[in-house]
């Protein structure tokens, strides 16, 4: 049986999935490169792409020496390492001081934006950290 046959639409999505699968990849590398833009969001979008595309690029992502760990714990137990939560709540705050002074807000967008930005940081501190792996795995 042909790969995706007898799912409609297969055909077509597959390629799509591949394209946003390596566009959230190239966000993510930018990410990685500019302090306050995310990483490891885009590339676990990425790897559920590939996940629906390409079992080999998902593979690949899966086993990179830098970002495949995390993107493992994060599929497997839905952990995030203390460091990026470090990072992550770091990033932010920066971001909300750097809104709070460039456009001087009212109070209620200013709350607004607090609160959004707290919850996203709660979440964060909230998922478990991964557990120690066996070195012989």
């Amino acid at each position: 049986m042909d790969e995706g046959q007898g799912r409609p639409g297969s055909r077509l999505t597959r390629p799509m999935w591949i394209v946003l699968g390596f566009v959230f990849v190239a966000l993510g590398f930018i990410g990685a490169l500019l302090p306050l833009m995310p990483t490891t969001i885009f590339l676990i979008l990425a790897v559920g792409c590939f996940a629906r595309s390409s079992p080999r690029l998902e593979t690949w992502l899966l086993t990179h020496k830098r970002f495949g760990p995390t993107l493992v714990a994060w599929r497997e137990e839905g952990a995030i390492p203390p460091r990026a939560k470090m990072f992550a709540c770091g990033g932010i705050a920066l971001g909300y001081a750097i809104f709070w002074w460039g456009a001087r807000p009212s109070l209620w967008v200013d709350l607004v934006v607090a609160l959004v930005m707290g919850g996203c940081a709660a979440f964060i501190l909230s998922r478990p950290s991964p557990r120690p792996r066996d070195p012989a795995q």
